[in-house]
């Protein structure tokens, strides 16, 4: 599966922002999926994860409350609403699809997920 992330851009601080993972080659409902983000000079941070069905979501305490995970199974995208951006929120955002049959609850394991986005850059000014 090919997973293309978009949706960044430069905003400020308090601004919201909507970030879209369109996956192709196959279809995201036998994956779980996530959102990760990479600031300079530091390792990908695990931001937020939703199951198949998107019954059940997992966040990072640093954005919990802010941002909103989601997915349309029907149209092959996840969804990342990010609200009350700060400028630490400033990073690159990857979304990655994890295609293990079953977990116990949705993985914040970065090495757990198959397939990668390319990234997408948000740019929060304060």
């Amino acid at each position: 599966v090919q997973l293309q992330a978009s949706g960044g851009g430069l905003v400020q601080a308090g601004d919201s922002l909507r970030l879209s993972c369109i996956a192709s080659g196959r279809t995201i409902d036998s994956s779980d999926m996530g959102w990760f983000r990479r600031t300079p000079g530091k390792p990908r941070d695990f931001i937020a994860a939703i199951t198949k069905s998107g019954n059940s979501t997992r966040y990072a305490d640093s954005v919990k409350g802010r941002f909103t995970i989601s997915r349309d199974n029907a149209k092959n995208t996840m969804y990342l609403q990010m609200n009350d951006l700060k400028s630490e929120d400033t990073a690159v955002y990857y979304c990655a699809a994890d295609r293990t049959f079953w977990r116990p609850g949705v993985s914040s394991i970065q090495s757990q997920y198959d397939y990668w986005g390319q990234g997408t850059l948000v740019t929060v000014s304060s």
